[in-house]
């Protein structure tokens, strides 16, 4: 049995394989989405991963930020009111912020494998916007 010929993977305008700098616009979280998606003038690959990236960190920056107002009006506000309530609030935020938090790496980690395997995965809402930013 014959192995399979090695895939070819084409170069980006940044010197590197496409996939390659795909994956890199993940590692470094929106500063390498940033740099990759200024940088890449030739690779749709490498623009769609690079806008997709920034817009996840975006999008979890947004969301670690609302809740941290939500924790500190609950631990001033409520728990001048109720200090029982106020640990609720911030019980079930805490684990809010787990899930997300868990459900944001998972979505790294899969938008890193199928970069580096040269494909086209959108995450729901933010690879619509990541499409559409990326073709211009």
């Amino acid at each position: 049995m014959q192995n399979p010929p090695p895939v070819q993977t084409a170069k980006s305008s940044t010197g590197l394989d496409e996939n390659i700098a795909a994956l890199l616009s993940y590692v470094f979280g929106w500063i390498s989405g940033l740099i990759f998606f200024l940088i890449e003038k030739e690779s749709r690959l490498v623009r769609f991963h690079a806008m997709q990236s920034l817009l996840l960190n975006i999008v979890g920056a947004v969301f670690g930020i609302a809740l941290w107002i939500l924790v500190i009006f609950s631990t001033f506000v409520i728990g001048y009111a109720s200090g029982i309530l106020s640990f609720l609030v911030n019980l079930v935020l805490g684990l809010v912020a787990t899930v997300v938090g868990i459900g944001l790496l998972v979505g790294v980690i899969i938008c890193l494998v199928k970069a580096f395997q040269g494909q086209y995965f959108k995450l729901p809402v933010i690879g619509n916007l990541a499409e559409k930013y990326s073709a211009k």
